[in-house]
């Protein structure tokens, strides 16, 4: 019986977990420590949906600024995940796929392989970038199921969005370049938008976030759609009437819903009319420009003072930087993956943008798939139903014990030991087998960056137009892998 393998695509906002070849679809567990100042009562990981209050929630999250530094807030989300109540696995007869933070720290990553292998004691595991799982699933595979050589993945996350340039199904670690706008800088920004204009919502980090991802969307015509805000809320195209929950006992909305506007829903199942006295009017939202004033720091950091270009710029400045005769390939695989890749419009505005900045001679090409956030998770189901991830791609526990992290930072590589130091030539000259070893234990090369020869068929392949773009990749994610 061959060991199953758990994917953990380890989010900062979101754990997708399953069982590869079970969980065809990922289970989501909020990555949160939750503490509720009604009940005081302590929630962890998917436990909040059992919260009967939702007001004024205090998260501990085990994430700051984009890394796992807090693993006595971690610890219990994971062991959460591995119990009956979750995946429900015994980590000793289980392998272990799990994604980790882009420029992971090297002392960082160590910890992950102690509380791994120290802690849970799993038999394998195999530590990665949710990126990196990109050339593994189907997102941009053609009719043949063939993923292109060249690809840039954009994560747009939690804590950051990455633009991250992929050749050969590698990840080019010395041009993969960080913007410091994600989805909780957006929903503090939506805060603060709404605690100024209309009610005091800086404690309701719950609320707010699920107001955001109701209502959000990138504009195409700013000055438009500002113009537009400025008529009447109740005869203006944007406008929408937010109402907010009362967290009352017979209440069955918890976080509130449209009532009027674009994509207004009926009141939810169940739920029973409010009384209109004085002291139970209903509390409602007017969401105008606060819909697309969010979004628009994708594209634009320096609204709010952060002196960084935004995604289109950031995209061609990438792809700038490969060598000119791949540069086509580039422009015409350009992957959109992470939480935020729901926004509304978001592919059609990065296209437009782009369209200005890239040569006439190539085509762009803006793939997306429905579930942007469980993406990495469905690569990663590809990979590991081929017969050789277990033989190739994790480390065991025994070679753990016997090598310590080394044999993990020399096996899964970064950008750490990927990138070659100042004076390091991998084609200045061939090392021996010590030399080679050295390197390891040093961290400046990876197994499977080791040696000097090239791939064969490096210098045939041509830029020129891929076919330009295609929407939605395909239905249900990521489901074709690579053979």
């Amino acid at each position: 019986m061959s060991t199953p393998v758990l994917i953990l695509d380890n989010g900062a906002y979101n754990i997708k977990a399953g069982v590869s070849g079970v969980d065809i679809e990922p289970r989501l567990f909020p990555n949160a420590v939750v503490r509720s100042r009604t009940d005081r009562r302590i929630y962890v990981a998917d436990e909040i949906h059992n919260a009967k209050d939702l007001n004024g929630l205090a998260y501990r999250r085990a994430f700051e600024r984009g890394m796992l530094v807090a693993w006595d807030a971690e610890k219990p989300v994971w062991d959460r995940i591995f119990s009956s109540a979750g995946v429900d696995i015994k980590p000793p007869e289980t392998s272990l796929l799990v994604t980790e933070p882009y420029f992971n720290l090297p002392n960082i990553a160590e910890t992950y392989d102690q509380m791994v292998f120290e802690e849970w004691e799993f038999a394998s595991y195999y530590r990665c970038t949710s990126a990196s799982l990109a050339p593994y699933g189907g997102m941009f595979s053609d009719e043949s199921d063939v993923s292109p050589e060249c690809m840039v993945v954009v994560d747009v996350g939690y804590s950051y969005s990455h633009v991250v340039p992929i050749r050969g199904g590698e990840v080019v670690w010395e041009h993969v370049k960080r913007i410091d706008i994600g989805g909780k800088l957006l929903t503090n920004h939506l805060k603060h938008l709404i605690s100024f204009r209309q009610w005091n919502m800086l404690d309701q980090t719950h609320v707010v976030n699920a107001v955001r991802e109701a209502c959000s969307y990138v504009s195409m015509d700013w000055r438009g759609d500002i113009e537009k805000c400025k008529r009447s809320p109740r005869a203006n195209p944007i406008v929408q009437e937010y109402v907010l929950p009362d967290f009352g006992a017979k209440s069955r909305s918890r976080t509130g819903y449209i009532r009027s506007g674009p994509n207004a829903q009926p009141p939810p199942e169940g739920e029973e009319p409010r009384k209109k006295g004085p002291e139970e009017e209903e509390q409602v939202l007017w969401m105008g420009n606060e819909r697309f004033a969010g979004p628009e720091l994708l594209f634009n950091p320096t609204d709010i003072g952060i002196n960084q270009t935004g995604l289109p710029e950031t995209i061609a400045y990438v792809i700038s930087q490969m060598p000119e005769e791949l540069q086509g390939m580039f422009w015409a695989h350009i992957g959109i993956v992470g939480g935020l890749g729901h926004i509304e419009a978001l592919g059609e505005r990065l296209e437009r943008d782009l369209r200005a900045l890239c040569p006439t001679d190539y085509d762009i090409g803006i793939y997306e798939v429905f579930e942007p956030s469980s993406a990495p998770y469905q690569a990663a189901v590809a990979l590991t139903s081929h017969d050789d991830y277990l033989p190739t791609y994790p480390v065991t526990r025994a070679e753990y014990l016997e090598h310590g992290s080394s044999i993990c930072r020399r096996k899964f590589g970064g950008p750490t030991y990927n990138v070659e130091p100042p004076g390091f030539n991998r084609d200045a000259e061939p090392v021996d087998e010590d030399e080679q070893e050295l390197r390891y234990a040093l961290g400046l090369d990876s197994i499977r960056g080791k040696g000097s020869k090239k791939r064969a068929n490096d210098e045939e392949v041509t830029s020129g137009n891929w076919g330009g773009r295609r929407r939605r990749a395909q239905e249900g994610g990521l489901l074709g892998g690579r053979s």
